[in-house]
């Protein structure tokens, strides 16, 4: 937890309350369902909080904002986001069953009423967002067919409508995959934290 207070300083009550019982929570549910590695735990707050906290470093979302996670896994970005951004709606979703189960239950475990969660694919999900959020689920070519047709067409936050993905490494052959037509701002991790986990990952934001 002290990691996130190195970073995030003005932090309500009520938020500090919520990051410091994460992992407690997350440990028990990975007992019964494994949804995080079990060698990740031990930097769970760096690896699975802060760089899904990464994201807030950049994005600055104003009450109302509608955000879809897909693939969000255990609830990664979407629930530390949660946290942070308390009126701000996050709708979490995955293929997998039993993950979902894990999100609802940690979401209400933490009285994240911000908060929703769905089994579904991506690509049969209907409905529309500002910000369509991930964590590297797969090639952003792969990703994008996904998200069509899920975004809001009028911006009201300060950046615009799009897709955020945090993704690592090398990215300028998957980027270049990608329709020309879209913008495409990067962002280095690494001027955010100092930590070598975050030397070579990214936000990549698309609109």
């Amino acid at each position: 937890m002290e990691i996130i207070e190195k970073y995030f300083g003005d932090l309500t009550n009520t938020q500090k309350e919520q990051l410091g019982r994460l992992k407690d929570v997350y440990e028990d549910w990975n007992e019964k369902i494994n949804v995080i590695s079990r060698k990740d735990m031990d930097s769970f707050y760096e690896k699975h909080v802060l760089h899904s906290l990464g994201i807030a470093t950049i994005f600055d979302f104003k009450e109302g904002t509608r955000i879809l996670d897909v693939g969000t896994g255990g609830g990664f970005p979407g629930i530390p986001l949660a946290i942070m951004f308390p009126e701000v709606k996050f709708h979490l979703i995955d293929s997998i069953g039993k993950k979902i189960n894990v999100v609802k239950a940690v979401a209400e475990e933490l009285a994240l009423y911000n908060v929703t969660a769905e089994q579904i694919r991506a690509e049969k999900h209907k409905g529309q967002y500002d910000f369509i959020i991930s964590r590297a689920v797969t090639r952003m070519k792969n990703f994008m067919p996904w998200t069509h047709g899920k975004l809001y067409q009028h911006s009201f936050n300060e950046k615009p409508n799009g897709i955020i993905y945090l993704k690592g490494g090398d990215l300028n052959e998957e980027l270049s995959e990608i329709n020309k037509r879209k913008i495409i701002h990067l962002y280095d991790l690494q001027d955010c934290f100092e930590e070598e986990f975050f030397e070579t990952k990214k936000i990549v934001h698309i609109f």
